[in-house]
């Protein structure tokens, strides 16, 4: 006798209904769908619970996730964020095919290291590509590879800006890849202590 192999992805939350409060979908009314893990150890990461295991996440399949999804309300815009969502294979497809199937919108937020078949159906894909003051190693080659595979009306790019060197970076991106709309997001590193 054989089982079946359970999909569950590591979620840390489930909420909303609530707006999106940064890049092109600012406004949008929707539910969050936070998982844990990132590839990535930003150095001023607003979100370090999602990797540094501050948090321990809830194991849930696609099924109870959307039961979460339910309890809460009525939704028809669900933005999928971490962390970094994308690290996640089969158990996240699974969810994303579960959700379109009832007609939901569907965003991600991720830095673009990591390539998912799962992207091509999601309808906003936020790449923010981390800049210098990450202290993190952009692999272009990867970066190059997610953009050539998303349609380019979906993809927004979204650069976070602490410096001179992350706006310098913030302007490579948008030549390297030409988007339409290339949305900064100020940084604001804690305040330090004076004498």
């Amino acid at each position: 006798m054989t089982r079946e192999r359970v999909l569950k992805l590591p979620v840390l939350e489930i909420f909303g209904p609530t707006f999106q409060g940064e890049g092109r979908a600012i406004g949008q009314k929707t539910m969050f769908v936070r998982t844990a893990g990132c590839d990535y150890h930003c150095d001023w990461c607003d979100s370090a619970f999602t990797w540094d295991g501050s948090e321990k996440p809830t194991r849930m399949t696609a099924d109870e996730v959307i039961a979460a999804l339910d309890k809460l309300g009525s939704y028809d815009y669900v933005t999928l964020s971490g962390g970094n969502p994308a690290i996640l294979a089969a158990n996240m497809a699974e969810l994303v095919t579960k959700l379109k199937e009832r007609g939901v919108t569907l965003a991600v937020e991720t830095q673009g290291s990591r390539w998912q078949n799962w992207l091509k159906d999601i309808d906003q894909v936020t790449l923010s590509p981390k800049p210098p003051s990450s202290k993190m190693e952009i692999n272009f080659e990867t970066l190059d590879f997610i953009v050539s595979q998303l349609d380019p009306d979906k993809v927004t790019f979204k650069i976070p800006v602490f410096d001179d060197a992350d706006l310098a970076f913030a302007k490579g991106i948008q030549e390297r890849y030409q988007p339409d709309v290339l949305f900064l997001s100020a940084g604001n590193p804690e305040p330090k202590a004076t004498g």
